[in-house]
């Protein structure tokens, strides 16, 4: 099997590359499981880090027809679409989120088609799809009403893959993520950017702000969770998902006091003290309208997996990053 990551220099790209090379198969339209021949990682810079023979690392503009038509071809079986710009970026710059996060994903859906050959497509969608007025617990079916940018332009995918999956020209699977916590590395401009450097740079020795109130709620995944299931979203029997093809995947509903609370249990009060409490306005109304918690039968009725408590994220992040080590 041949596979396309774009967004594939990013965090989520590499380890997905590598949890599918270490893999070694995955199945086809068709439900046949094959060996993974070719990993193209496709960015805006070269992918770094995955050292493996099937792997090809191209730089290129994923709103670029040329730079799409070179990389998705018809021996492509399955797309994993992870590039975006994100929500920061995209409130800041309607333009730019508007080409990356909209008029790319259509060149994708076009390029399948064009091709013929109906490859997978999973298309990473976000909570920040929906906005307003909201129930406690948000339903699959509850209509989107995103109040960003990018939670528009996340919406205007998730139609047009669960679309193009309809009429036939690729098997879609969209799923709504959680945001990522933690993410190792720097910030980005994600307004949820925060959620993972009120726990990571506490762990590194340095100050982190958090720029929402203690009693705002998230709705989270670990990278290794986000990870499986992305895969799984793969592997999985498309007509399991029904008449929408769109999903909302599980993950936990925390307040970012507890997020606090668990970092102090796990890497003690010194540690969770080097959280600054400044709220940010601008910060605060992107966050706020997210739902911090959602019904996920569907997708657990599908086999979608969730992380079983926040402490046990840190503890992984602590493992998987630090070598074990704390802070001094």
């Amino acid at each position: 099997m041949q596979i396309l990551i774009t967004g594939g220099a990013g965090l989520l790209g590499t380890r997905l590359a590598k949890a599918i090379l270490a893999r070694g198969s995955l199945t086809d339209g068709n439900g046949a499981l094959r060996a993974v021949t070719k990993v193209t990682l496709f960015d805006i810079v070269a992918a770094a880090g995955v050292d493996d023979a099937r792997v090809a690392t191209v730089v290129g503009d994923v709103a670029d027809a040329a730079a799409i038509a070179a990389v998705l071809t018809p021996q492509t079986d399955a797309v994993f679409h992870l590039a975006a710009v994100v929500s920061g970026q995209a409130e800041a710059d309607f333009d730019l989120g508007m080409r990356i996060n909209l008029d790319a994903t259509r060149l994708l859906l076009e390029r399948a088609r064009a091709n013929g050959n109906r490859p997978k497509f999973i298309f990473t969608s976000s909570v920040a799809a929906f906005g307003g007025k909201l129930p406690a617990r948000v339903p699959d079916d509850y209509a989107p009403m995103p109040q960003s940018s990018y939670g528009v332009q996340k919406v205007a995918g998730e139609l047009l893959v669960n679309e193009y999956g309809r009429r036939g020209f690729i098997d879609a699977r969209v799923l709504r993520m959680p945001t990522v916590c933690v993410r190792p590395g720097a910030p980005n401009r994600a307004a949820s950017s925060f959620a993972s450097g009120i726990i990571r740079e506490p762990l590194n020795g340095i100050e982190a702000i958090c720029p929402v109130a203690p009693e705002t709620v998230m709705w989270l995944a670990s990278p290794t969770v986000a990870i499986a299931n992305m895969i799984h979203g793969h592997e999985v029997d498309g007509a399991g998902f029904g008449s929408s093809r769109i999903l909302s995947l599980p993950g936990l509903s925390v307040t970012v006091g507890e997020m606090a609370a668990a970092l102090a249990r796990v890497a003690g009060d010194a540690t969770a003290a080097r959280i600054a409490w400044q709220r940010d306005a601008a910060i605060e109304r992107i966050v706020n309208s997210w739902p911090g918690d959602f019904i996920t039968d569907r997708a657990d009725a599908l086999g979608f997996e969730r992380d079983a408590g926040f402490d046990d994220i840190v503890r992984a992040y602590i493992a998987q990053e630090l070598g074990g080590r704390l802070p001094a």
